[in-house]
């Protein structure tokens, strides 16, 4: 099978919804003849012209509102934004419109759209461009909350977020837009809510999003070289979650970690660690759920500092010891 690297994974599944679909578009910033902030719509604009590649001006409120928009009359426009920090000038179209107006109107009204939103920290962005915000999603009821780990994910759970009749949210991480993988031409999806085991162990059950993914992946190869055994779960979709995978993960392992960029204060991980102690899990713990994430401080521009302030490899190794430990 041939190897993609993600960045061509997500366009790919954009340009395949688009030749079936003539209702699907994208629209953005910069999306046309300058390919994207990360290139990932190069091309895109000579094989599909300025009708259904909509090149928008600088205002993340102007373009989330013509996509709901589009999306209500049947439409099933991609939304890229540049950084996914910039989800804050258009959480009102997002928040109270999209994500509620199905609910509102009964049924009868449909927001499909996704919105792309390249996320996450170690490309030397800085605070205000490189910040992990999933969670503050995954709490508005009404939207998905989509955070592939590799290229073949990405180009799945593309293909099925642009037919979902819903919000998606799809978080990429920037660091792995050139991360390769292999990826069938042919047709295929991922399900919505359907986690992936990446790595079967017995020790412990640590359960990775986005690209501490692969971090965590590493760190577990380098722990089974000390005889400890890493299962990792990546759960792919934040909203909905797989709770049984996890679950019945966890009632074999009988310890769990949950790793992931953002703030460890109120993160993700939370939710997740609180399924765990709430579901026929907890008795099966040997010790408590406990979480790793980035730790309360903006983003610094400094390499060193910005590499310090989340997760990597030998921080997800000294904590699995940890929890070992108890």
């Amino acid at each position: 099978m041939r190897e993609i690297t993600y960045a061509e994974a997500v366009k790919e599944a954009m340009c395949q919804r688009m030749r079936d679909d003539k209702d699907v578009f994208i629209l953005g910033e910069d999306i046309g003849i300058y390919g994207g902030a990360f290139g990932v719509t190069n091309g895109m604009l000579d094989e599909f012209g300025p009708e259904r590649v909509r090149i928008t001006p600088i205002s993340e409120a102007a373009i989330s509102g013509c996509a709901v928009g589009a999306a209500m009359m049947g439409m099933r426009p991609i939304l890229e934004l540049q950084f996914s920090d910039f989800i804050m000038i258009a959480m009102d179209n997002i928040v109270n419109q999209a994500a509620k107006m199905r609910y509102m109107f009964g049924g009868k009204a449909q927001v499909p759209t996704v919105i792309r939103l390249p996320g996450g920290s170690g490309a030397g962005f800085a605070a205000q461009h490189s910040q992990s915000l999933e969670t503050w999603m995954t709490h508005i009821p009404g939207l998905i909350v989509v955070q592939p780990s590799n290229a073949y994910d990405a180009k799945g759970l593309m293909k099925t977020a642009i037919q979902n009749n819903n919000p998606v949210l799809y978080y990429e991480h920037k660091l792995l837009y050139n991360t390769k993988a292999e990826v069938p031409e042919e047709e295929y999806e991922i399900p919505l809510g359907v986690a992936e085991v990446k790595r079967e162990g017995t020790d412990m059950t640590v359960v990775a999003t986005g690209i501490m993914v692969s971090r965590t992946l590493e760190a577990a190869k380098e722990l089974e070289k000390e005889g400890i055994s890493v299962e990792v779960i990546d759960p792919r979709t934040l909203v909905p979650l797989d709770k049984e995978t996890i679950i019945q993960s966890v009632k074999k392992t009988n310890r769990a970690l949950v790793v992931y960029e953002a703030v460890e204060r109120s993160g993700y991980g939370a939710e997740i660690a609180s399924m765990i102690g709430e579901s026929e899990a907890f008795d099966y713990l040997d010790a408590p759920v406990s979480r790793l994430g980035g730790i309360a401080t903006p983003i610094p521009y400094n390499p060193t500092l910005e590499k310090a302030a989340v997760p990597q490899v030998e921080n997800i190794i000294a904590k699995v010891k940890s929890v070992m430990n108890k």
